[in-house]
This record gives C-alpha cells, sequence and structure tokens, in this order.
C-alpha cells in the first residue's frame, strides 16, 4: 500500500490520533507510532503527512514563515553541507535541524577540546575528545529524529571534498582558516552549488552568499594566499555571542536558498560591528 494512504488509513481506524488545527497537526508520538507500523523512517512519514495537508506539530510555529506545507516539504527534501562544526557550524546545524532540513552532511575532523567550551554549542565537557561530526550528529539526533544525517569525520581536502558534498543543495562555510575555505569554493563551483560564508572575529562578523560564477572569497580577502592558514580570529579571539550571531544569519541566508527567497546577500558582504552596533553591507566588486 502507498504509505500516505496507510496514514490516511491508519488515522480512520483512528490507531492515530490527529489533532485537528487549521491545517490538522501530527504529533510526535503518532510520527513515530507511523513509522513504525509502515516501515518507514520518520522523515519520510512527516513529507508523506505534509502531501496529505497534516503538518507534524514540531513544524506549526514554522509554517508562515517557510511559505506554508509547501515550503515545509522543501526543507524535508533539501540536503545541506556544514564544513566545520565547531563555533559557527554547530550552531547552523542545531538550527536547520529544527527548521527541519531533511539531510545534514556534517564535515569535521576535528575533536572537542576544551578551549571549545567558551563558545562552541555542542561542545560540553562530556563530549571533550569526541570527533565533532559525531558529537554534532548526537545531538541533532535529540533535537529532531526526523533529519538524517551523513557523517565525515575527517578533514576536507582537494581529494575527498566533492565527493562529501556531491549531492547537497546549499553548503555552508563554517571554517575557519583561508585555505580551505578557498577549497571549499573550488568544491562548490565544481558541482554548481552555492555556499554560505560566515567569518568571525572578537566582537567583529561576516556573512555572504557566494553563486558558482560570482567573484566570490577573491573578492573579500584578495587572491588566494594558501600561506596565510588563520584569518585575525586566531589574534583577537572569539567569545560566545559573536558565532552565536553570525551563525544564526548564515542559517537564515541558507533557509532563504532553499525556499527560493530571492533577497539574499549575494554579492554583498554583511559586515557586523558589535561594538558599535553597525551593521554594514558591502558590494563585492568582481574579480
Amino acid at each position: 500500500m502507498d504509505p500516505a494512504k496507510l496514514i490516511k488509513a491508519k488515522a480512520n481506524e483512528k490507531s492515530i490520533v490527529f489533532d485537528e488545527v487549521e491545517y490538522g497537526a501530527l504529533s510526535l508520538a503518532a510520527v513515530r507510532k507511523i513509522a513504525s507500523i509502515c516501515s518507514l523512517s520518520l522523515r519520510e512519514v512527516e513529507v508523506n503527512a505534509l502531501e496529505m495537508g497534516v503538518i507534524p506539530q514540531r513544524y506549526e510555529r514554522s509554517l508562515g514563515t517557510v511559505g506554508g506545507p509547501a515550503g515545509q516539504l522543501q526543507l524535508l527534501r533539501s540536503r545541506v553541507a556544514i564544513v566545520g562544526l565547531g563555533g559557527l557550524g554547530g550552531l547552523v546545524a542545531e538550527l536547520l535541524a529544527r527548521m527541519g532540513v531533511g539531510t545534514l552532511v556534517l564535515i569535521d575532523g576535528d575533536r572537542f577540546s576544551e578551549s571549545n567550551l567558551n563558545r562552541q554549542i555542542i561542545s560540553t565537557e562530556a563530549v571533550l575528545g569526541v570527533q565533532k561530526a559525531f558529537a554534532a550528529a548526537t545531538r541533532l539526533k535529540e533535537i529532531n529524529a526526523a533529519v538524517e544525517h551523513v557523517v565525515f569525520a575527517q578533514f576536507a581536502t582537494p581529494h575527498n571534498l566533492e565527493g562529501m558534498l556531491s549531492g547537497s543543495d546549499v553548503a555552508v562555510d563554517c571554517l575557519d582558516n583561508l585555505s580551505t575555505r578557498f577549497m571549499l569554493q573550488d568544491g562548490c563551483r565544481a558541482l554548481n552549488i552555492p555556499f554560505v560564508h560566515g567569518a568571525i572575529a572578537q566582537f567583529y562578523g561576516q556573512v555572504a552568499v557566494i553563486y558558482p560564477g560570482d567573484p566570490g572569497l577573491t573578492a573579500i580577502y584578495g587572491p588566494r594566499d594558501n600561506d596565510k592558514e588563520h584569518g585575525i580570529e586566531k589574534e583577537l579571539g572569539n567569545p560566545a555571542t559573536t558565532p552565536a550571531l553570525v551563525a544564526s544569519l548564515q542559517a537564515q541566508e541558507t533557509l532563504k536558498i532553499l525556499l527560493k527567497i530571492e533577497k539574499s546577500f549575494r554579492n554583498r558582504l554583511l559586515f557586523i560591528d558589535t561594538i558599535q552596533g553597525c551593521f554594514e553591507t558591502i558590494q563585492l566588486e568582481g574579480e
């Protein structure tokens, strides 16, 4: 039997209880029960329910933002690669999981250390020494078990990056060094996918959306310089607050790309100075 029909049949038999709201809503307990009965993943149940106009309760407060059931369906069918799972990437991953982005590709070869505890949301005393990619997957399962994860507990290299990015709709740059950022840009250009750049240092941050063919990182940083491994954040340090601000904006830009909301920071750099309380948009010039 078709899964959507089976969901409806089980509901009609009152094996599953629907709480009626504007669209009709499906509780998490009901999603889990249907998944068990139908031998489906939680994500498949949520997709089928939305196709029938039944809203999983966890997404009710998102509907006005994402464009109703069709928008939520689009998110559940999307795949986003997050490259780097530290101060930026950990929160980006959590926010996208809460919004119901269906598949998250988690890329990071690092392990948590005590110096991460001041700002990285996935970092806790309990996971010190644990690989960030696996710790992220565990946390995200606790937040939204319907979101599927592809874990790459390895550092990006010219040899493996395209394979890890393959099939993604968007990549998110949550890295801390310029050489890997440029490598990510190369990989996204080769695969024809956009990426959302973010960087932080002390009380300052920046965000940009870069599509294949755009001026991109050269317009922000100048000519590629592989000898300059890290940006100024190594000198200025990072508090807890700046990564949270920039990661939130990166997640928002990612959602806008997935939902085809045209206004974005494409070919523009949003520069944030929280000392002065200034948000400045800088037009990026061609290479």
